[in-house]
């Protein structure tokens, strides 16, 4: 089971690494980001609740005291990753915006070093630095003139965006800890964010997307969400409960160079030599990380 679990987060970072191909589609209709993300999210509570309802509705039970770790991992980490992410690409390109976003392992090793006493071991430092050298040059940014459209205040709310990631998964692996279930915990920090972004989302966009073609359209929205929200969020926690925090945000690492392939697969963007060589470097330190741990603590 564990060796099946082990990959769980590089499917996650794949799934996640596809979002770009529906978020493209409703940004074409004219849906700003935060009724894109409410579509994802909103749709997302709803699958969790009705399978929790259907499959053991003591699933959608928290304990009080626990609250804080939801509300955490919900608003600080999904909606704050959300937020900050956008708001990185507004001020930088793209390609810019996703390197810094790929710097969240070094925050989930050190904060899992200090809150779960997770080992710091060499081939987890190798692993992450390989692959965050495979994500920029996955990204482009040593290709193109990207490197020099920047501002301090762009690398700081990019930064900002990697440590809401981090606090994701710090928040998931103290849920999974307290023995919550990964669609419970999953749920909970969907219907925050869905919360939140109520009074941002043009709902009228929404329903008119919708009911221009029932059918084709609900569907699209329909896998959007399970590919872009429940289906990585869950697979993701329950991986937390197998292994380190720090080994599996290394591992959902793959993200960058899916989305280059699905690029290249359904919009004809045809990736550089220097793009192959970093997919090759991200799947490689995904390999080596998948390989059994040592117990070796670094010095």
């Amino acid at each position: 089971m564990k060796r099946i679990i082990v990959t769980f987060p590089t499917l996650a970072g794949i799934m996640w690494g596809a979002t770009g191909v529906f978020t493209r589609t409703l940004n074409e209709y004219g849906m700003n980001n935060a009724t894109i993300l409410e579509t994802r999210m909103l749709l997302g509570t709803v699958i969790l609740a009705v399978c929790c309802l259907l499959a053991d509705p003591s699933l959608l039970k928290i304990r009080k005291k626990d609250i804080w770790i939801f509300a955490g991992g919900g608003v600080l980490g999904n909606f704050g990753l959300s937020y900050f992410y956008t708001e990185a690409i507004n001020q930088l390109s793209m390609a810019f915006a996703a390197v810094l976003l790929c710097t969240f392992p070094i925050f989930v090793m050190l904060l899992s070093a200090v809150l779960f006493q997770e080992k710091i071991t060499a081939k987890k430092i190798g692993c992450m630095a390989l692959a965050f050298v495979g994500c920029v040059l996955v990204s482009g940014l040593l290709e193109g003139e990207t490197a020099r459209n920047w501002s301090a205040a762009g690398v700081a709310i990019g930064i900002l965006a990697a440590f809401c990631y981090a606090l994701y998964s710090i928040f998931s692996k103290m849920a999974k800890e307290r023995e919550y279930s990964s669609i419970t915990i999953t749920f909970y920090f969907m219907m925050l964010i869905a919360f939140l972004l109520i009074p941002m989302t043009d709902w009228k966009l929404m329903a008119d997307y919708v009911m221009e073609a029932p059918a084709a359209n609900g569907l699209f929205l329909l896998g959007h969400s399970l590919c872009a929200a429940v289906v990585p969020y869950v697979i993701y926690t329950l991986a937390l409960a197998y292994m380190d925090a720090g080994r599996a945000s290394v591992l959902a690492t793959s993200e960058p160079a899916a989305a280059m392939l699905f690029g290249y697969l359904l919009f004809s963007e045809v990736p550089s030599l220097l793009m192959l060589l970093g997919m090759v470097l991200t799947i490689t330190a995904i390999i080596v990380l998948s390989l059994p741990e040592k117990e070796e603590k670094l010095s």
